[in-house]
């Protein structure tokens, strides 16, 4: 065994390009950390990632999840800590002798060569043989589904054809792990959503460790596994997409996983019977005419109806609430539209009293926000 510099203990490194074991999860982060000048992006990140294993990293522009990434490509050196695939540490390897590939937003694909060659490129820099290499690509096209394009210049392709040759590039080198760089931000909401339910499938067929970097919650929830939550260099809350959607651990994922109702101290007192910080999503809340008796246990609160917002799928609606307060509902639009809740209609909120989650970080003073995805307070 060996030590770093943060008194980590883990197994010694391996020579350039040797394999990690396969019975040893696929990424340990430990104690990472990286600072640039006075600036810590990341701060004491521990993390550990399953073989096999499609997980996100989700967090806003400038909280840490890029340059944890950049750390397990190789691209970035950590101050502290240690960086290990399938058990083997790798921290100070360069980037080409690590078991790993990286996917970009940009996707790097060269103009003047065709889809196969392309693909074939990494493997003819690793002097891998013509009638290999050919192989080798035409099987990785296979595997997204674009082996009739081989011909084709990249100029010729749409942008998610450019993405999957860009993915078939990655995987024609069999990689321990493949990186995600927000690869999916340049293309349109239409094909952005397309390419998630593609990925997942590509992904679950290969068998190959995905980490996937958005700031995208849809994208995260939609694809992963598992969802590391980052802000300001660390990790908030990892878990299933559920778990993280449901139940929230701290303020900064309710807001930024999806939107939220908080409650402070009186109103949550008012509502709950119990003083803190308290959430409760906008979808589990149900409109009623007020007065609209609920079921045992269940919180009411009546209110007056301030604004609706019209989302196509959904409508949302923000209530001033009877005594001080707003909070925001969401219903789904499955019928057509109700005169019940427009603005100025008087209205009743209720939900399960177990739909709403303790949080543990202090707010302003106010009686309840909203919180929307971002962060945003309003």
């Amino acid at each position: 065994m060996t030590e770093t510099s943060s008194g980590a203990r883990v197994a010694p490194s391996p020579p350039p390009g040797a394999p990690g074991r396969p019975d040893r999860p696929a990424v340990e982060l430990v104690h990472l950390r990286k600072e640039f000048g006075d600036v810590v992006a990341v701060d004491d990140v521990d993390l550990t990632i399953g073989q096999s294993e499609f997980f996100s990293m989700l967090g806003p522009s400038g909280s840490g999840k890029t340059t944890v990434l950049r750390m397990i490509a190789g691209f970035e050196v950590p101050t502290a800590g240690a960086v290990l695939l399938g058990g083997r540490e790798v921290s100070h390897l360069a980037a080409y002798d690590r078991d790993v590939n990286t996917v970009f937003q940009d996707y790097a694909l060269f103009p003047h060569m065709d889809v196969r060659e392309n693909v074939e490129y990494g493997l003819r820099v690793k002097r891998v043989g013509k009638a290999e290499r050919r192989r080798r690509a035409l099987e990785a096209l296979a595997s997204v589904r674009l082996q009739d394009l081989a011909a084709r210049r990249p100029a010729q392709l749409s942008g998610g054809q450019r993405q999957r040759v860009a993915l078939a590039r990655a995987l024609v080198n069999r990689p321990q792990v493949l990186l995600l760089d927000e690869p999916l931000g340049a293309l349109d909401l239409k094909l952005r959503e397309e390419m998630q339910v593609e990925l997942k499938t590509i992904q679950h067929e290969v068998g190959i460790t995905f980490v996937f970097v958005t700031h995208d919650q849809h994208e995260a929830l939609s694809m992963s596994d598992r969802v590391a939550v980052f802000n300001h260099g660390r990790i908030e809350q990892i878990g299933a997409p559920r778990d993280v959607y449901e139940h929230p651990a701290s303020l900064f994922v309710a807001g930024f996983v999806g939107t939220t109702n908080v409650l402070r101290d009186d109103v949550a007192e008012r509502l709950l019977g119990r003083r803190g910080l308290w959430t409760v999503r906008p979808e589990r809340i149900r409109l009623s005419p007020p007065g609209q008796p609920v079921a045992d246990g269940d919180v009411a609160v009546d209110g007056t109806v301030h604004e609706v917002l019209y989302l196509g799928a959904d409508t949302r609606y923000v209530v001033a609430l009877e005594g001080g307060g707003s909070l925001v509902a969401t219903r789904h639009n499955v019928g057509p539209a109700d005169e019940l809740a427009t603005p100025g209609s008087p209205v009743r909120l209720a939900w399960r009293r177990d739909h709403a989650f303790a949080l543990s970080d202090p707010v302003p003073p106010a009686d309840t926000m909203t919180t929307t995805p971002g962060g945003t307070t309003t």
